[in-house]
């Protein structure tokens, strides 16, 4: 019987029944499954159901999901054209996987892709499978520009989230495969306690005097590797004019620029792909969780001189997904017919409107950024003693040089991840199912499927703010009994 429409919001159990599956159900996972569990932890519900933003649990409790597989959802769930183009395949008799054998489902997922590059890249792009997740695409295009250039090292940033193996962007630095992180540009908590365009110009002369002077012992490196926003790392959208600085630098030095599109690609920032708000064409695309519309999929996208792969080279059992190839084929034409890249750009706009004036209302929000429908709220103690960087609003946007100095800038507070922490499970008590993000898990993050209705989005809100105030509430009266009893 498929999955009607379901409504949002939490409603209430359907009777002893329900919970009793429910619990037993979260008990064995707790017995038997790792350690490593995260979500679960946080996020304690048993889906059964969903479609769209909604997920219905074991317990009858209903949910708008704003973490959206962690933004492999770029349709929601259990989408029409997503459901049948994998019935399709299924009810085709086609073969499920195909290693690297040419089918029409690989050709028409592939053609697909060409259609939305950037351009510059779409005319001499080869394409390359790998392992299903983010990380072996990311292991993937490392291997790829070394290979190419006869160099190892890698170049990326600090804040970067480039996968959870121990492949060569995890390695600590070292004689063949040392990797070097440069500092990323953030506007708040700036590492050079200025922000803004300075902040941002500063960043980029380091990376160039890195790349130019031998002395710290970083030869030519085969690559750099960037997200257009670091998602993990706090949802903070890179410089414009920066990605551009980073894209010239490269290209000077004939350094491949890899962008890595896991968590930013297909529409989610406004953009069909990230790299498209800078005008910028990298050498190297990653791409995964929402290339395979739900289903898992990684693929990288390349320059076709930098093809130096021997047969066999960097091979997975799973690069030929069948189903994963027509749900992403679907979820991709979807996306460039029906403009949701643009409507993300417009809702994602008015979202972070609305919870800038949450900001000035609760001083706990230190901070909202984001691009499009990928949105992170950072929170903060008020009370705490500020700590190294620069609030936003002051020196450092369009402001002379001269006036950018440390003693004109003040400084964010502490982030608390503890609030955010609290501000998460409010969200649950209220039917809302958001992320955490960030260095110490202090930024709730939105990553709400491309197809959310205006409604629907302004019911996030409105769930996401009382949360935010309730949390609050919450802390600052433990805050006054522990006063009380001093």
């Amino acid at each position: 019987m498929p999955v009607k429409d379901l409504p949002g919001g939490a409603v209430g159990d359907n009777g002893s029944g329900t919970r009793a599956a429910h619990e037993g159900i979260q008990r064995r996972q707790s017995a038997r499954e790792s350690a490593a569990r995260t979500y679960a932890r946080a996020l304690p519900i048993v889906p059964v159901r969903a479609r769209g933003l909604t997920i219905e649990g074991a317990d009858g409790r209903r949910y708008l999901d704003c973490l959206s597989g962690a933004g492999a959802l770029a349709l929601g769930h259990n989408h029409p054209v997503v459901l049948e183009a994998i019935r399709k395949v299924l009810d085709s008799g086609a073969p499920l996987n195909v290693l690297d054998l040419a089918t029409p489902v690989r050709d028409a997922f592939i053609t697909e892709l060409f259609h939305t590059l950037p351009p510059g890249l779409a005319d001499r792009a080869r394409v390359r499978f790998c392992g299903p997740a983010g990380s072996d695409a990311v292991e993937t295009a490392c291997a790829l520009v070394r290979a190419a250039t006869g160099r190892t090292g890698i170049v990326t940033f600090t804040g970067a989230c480039h996968g959870s193996t121990t492949g060569p962007l995890d390695a600590p630095a070292g004689a063949h495969e040392q990797v070097v992180r440069l500092p990323y540009p953030r506007d708040y908590r700036c590492p050079f306690g200025v922000g803004g365009a300075r902040g941002a110009d500063l960043a980029a002369r380091w990376t160039e005097s890195l790349l130019d002077d031998p002395g710290p012992g970083l030869p030519l490196p085969a690559g750099m590797i960037v997200e257009p926003v670091q998602s993990e790392g706090g949802v903070i959208p890179a410089p414009d004019a920066w990605l551009r600085r980073m894209r010239q630098l490269t290209a000077d030095r004939s350094v491949p620029l890899i962008a890595d599109e896991i968590h930013t690609g297909v529409g989610r920032t406004g953009a069909f792909w990230a790299v498209e708000h800078s005008g910028v064409t990298p050498d190297v695309m990653v791409l995964s969780q929402a290339i395979g519309g739900s289903l898992p999929l990684a693929v990288v996208v390349y320059r076709d001189d930098l093809d130096a792969w021997e047969p066999g080279a960097h091979a997975g059992t799973f690069r030929g997904n069948q189903l994963a190839m027509a749900a992403g084929t679907a979820t991709l034409a979807h996306v460039r017919e029906n403009r949701l890249a643009e409507r993300a750009a417009t809702l994602g706009a008015r979202m972070l409107g609305r919870l800038q004036e949450l900001a000035r209302e609760l001083p706990c929000v230190g901070d909202v950024r984001g691009r499009g429908l990928m949105i992170g709220v950072e929170l903060v103690d008020p009370e705490a003693e500020p700590g190294v960087g620069r609030a936003p609003g002051h020196a450092g946007d369009g402001e002379a040089e001269s006036t950018v100095t440390p003693d004109s800038v003040r400084r964010p507070h502490p982030v608390a991840p503890e609030l955010a922490a609290a501000v998460q499970r409010e969200c649950l008590r209220r039917g809302l199912i958001v992320g955490l993000g960030g260095r110490h898990a202090g930024v709730v993050r939105l990553l709400p499927p491309l197809t959310i209705t205006d409604e629907q989005a302004a019911a996030v809100l409105d769930r996401l703010a009382e949360a935010v105030r309730a949390a609050a509430r919450c802390r600052e009266a433990t805050r006054q009994q522990r006063r009380t009893r001093e």
